[in-house]
């Protein structure tokens, strides 16, 4: 049976003041995974890669050493002045705005397309049907995720979230509704139809301070959507979590070939 999703709407300006917190608040990817996935897909400096919805572009700072070129794509302004200025001087890394509906053969030919915590914002059957063009034989997509694991070193994550979830508007679909199909099915449904999954978990150090960015960070509860009440979470989380000193956190790839 084919899925036919409905696509979440458009909104390009969606994490407009989710950017000055991103880089400081997100989980960042594991290297052993960045080097993982290069490693699966045969990635070499003769390739190239594209970081589709790219955000401050963690992912094209962390593939731009392996190859030769990576063209990295987000709709927002805000995130990608600060793209450009982390990048710094990688001289091979090109930031161009747009989105998954501006992607044409145009922009040549990929090894790689990866997308980190990106995916479910688009229409998923367009965009693969769209890389399938673009990605070369051999090629795949990779999309990228962070989760917390249910253990005890965790136990402060659910306060974390109950006090997003507190504050968090309605903001229609999204990928913890019972609703929701999963990456996975709409992959299987797709030219890209192998798959195969790479993790790492690791325990990390962190603090209240990235446990407010990360909250802000959030397309849901960003300071845009919550207005005066971004101050507020903000203190309870301050309150709630202030002895918080680590987390163990798992960085995965789904990694999808054509079959």
């Amino acid at each position: 049976m084919t899925l036919v999703p409905t696509p979440t709407p458009f909104d390009p300006d969606r994490y407009r003041s989710a950017a000055a917190h991103y880089e400081q608040g997100r989980v960042s990817y594991a290297p052993a995974l960045i080097r993982r996935v290069a490693e699966a897909t045969g990635l070499g400096s003769s390739h190239r890669a594209l970081d589709l919805g790219c955000g401050p572009g963690p992912l094209a700072r962390s593939f731009a050493p392996l190859v030769r070129e990576v063209i990295a794509i987000d709709p927002s302004p805000e995130m990608l002045a600060v793209a450009r200025t982390l990048a710094g001087q990688a001289a091979n890394i090109r930031f161009r705005a747009g989105s998954s509906y501006d992607l044409d053969p145009a922009l040549g030919r990929f090894r790689l397309v990866v997308m980190g915590r990106s995916f479910h914002w688009m229409d998923r059957v367009d965009t693969l049907e769209r890389l399938d063009r673009m990605i070369e034989p051999g090629g795949a997509v990779a999309l990228f995720h962070d989760s917390a694991p249910a253990i005890p070193a965790n136990a402060w994550w659910k306060a974390w979230h109950d006090i997003r979830e507190r504050f968090e508007p309605n903001t229609g679909p999204h990928m913890n509704d019972p609703n929701w199909i999963r990456h996975e099915a709409i992959l299987l449904d797709s030219p890209f139809a192998r798959l195969e999954r790479f993790g790492v978990i690791e325990r990390r150090p962190i603090d209240v301070e990235a446990l407010v960015h990360r909250a802000l960070s959030m397309g849901s509860t960003s300071p845009a959507h919550l207005g005066g009440k971004a101050e507020t979470m903000a203190a309870e989380i301050r309150t709630a979590l202030a002895d918080v000193r680590e987390e163990v956190v798992e960085t995965s790839a789904l990694v999808a070939w054509r079959s």
